[in-house]
């Protein structure tokens, strides 16, 4: 793994463990952060150890508390919208993942952080979480994605009232909105996600991938039944299909390649 100014990266039992670290701006993402993040997730797709990853914040208080505001002083319009493509082309390749990303939200996950969060396969908070799009605040809109993903997660009604209101939600209310998987104690939260983990891992890695591209692929068309029947066809040019196949017939447990 490269080494990293702003983030942690650690590679275990088959788990990129990827952490900002940036406690004392709040794991604020500056350019070289979101810049940092794109390495580190190229880095665990391409690295044949590394079933899945693990995304969270440094210490107890954020995830990720939103952009270093800072550096939006003086940017033109054209500056601005360079600098939002740049993020959304990061936390597009965390969606387009083909090994499963959780977000372990612990504390903050405003705006930016917010936007991390939902790029992310999936999302586990502890109890102490918080999330918002406050960029209203400031004269601004979400631009990483979060205008896009938010409607996703929670319909169009709900995306707007938060996104105008600039309102934060408790960890409770994300769950029961579906914005996050489980709601756990943070000494819990990194246990939770390895707990899950574990039980894809038992998957066929080459499934796994075809199914984040299939669901990715949903927008209420016929596009997104036209991936799916794209990603089934290709499962069965796979190894994994037959030995999934064979293992069930004689009643065992695959062992499953990704190939």
């Amino acid at each position: 793994m490269s080494s990293y100014q702003n983030l942690k990266v650690e590679v275990k039992d088959g788990i990129c463990y990827i952490t900002i670290n940036r406690p004392d701006k709040l794991n604020a993402l500056n350019r070289q952060t979101v810049q940092e993040l794109g390495i580190a997730i190229k880095q665990a797709k391409d690295d044949s150890s590394v079933f899945s990853v693990i995304l969270t914040g440094e210490g107890p208080k954020a995830f990720a508390a939103g952009a270093d505001i800072k550096e939006f002083m003086g940017l033109s319009g054209e500056q601005g919208k360079e600098m939002a493509k740049a993020g959304q082309d990061v936390f597009q390749s965390i969606e387009d993942c083909p090994k499963p990303v959780i977000a372990a939200v612990n504390g903050f996950a405003l705006g930016g952080g917010c936007e991390l969060a939902m790029s992310c396969h999936l999302r586990i908070a502890s109890e102490n979480a918080q999330f918002g799009q406050p960029e209203v605040n400031l004269g601004l809109i979400p631009g990483y994605g979060g205008t896009q993903r938010l409607v996703r997660y929670l319909g169009k009604t709900k995306a707007l009232e938060l996104t105008l209101s600039a309102e934060r939600i408790t960890a409770a209310q994300a769950l029961q909105l579906g914005l996050v998987n489980y709601v756990v104690a943070p000494d819990a939260l990194i246990a939770k996600c390895v707990d899950l983990l574990s039980l894809i891992r038992t998957k066929s890695p080459f499934a796994v991938g075809a199914a984040i591209r299939a669901v990715n692929a949903y927008d209420g068309t016929a596009k997104g039944f036209n991936a799916e029947l794209t990603e089934f066809g290709k499962c069965f040019t796979s190894e994994d299909i037959k030995e999934g196949i064979n293992a069930f017939l004689e009643k065992r447990k695959p062992n499953f390649t990704g190939r």
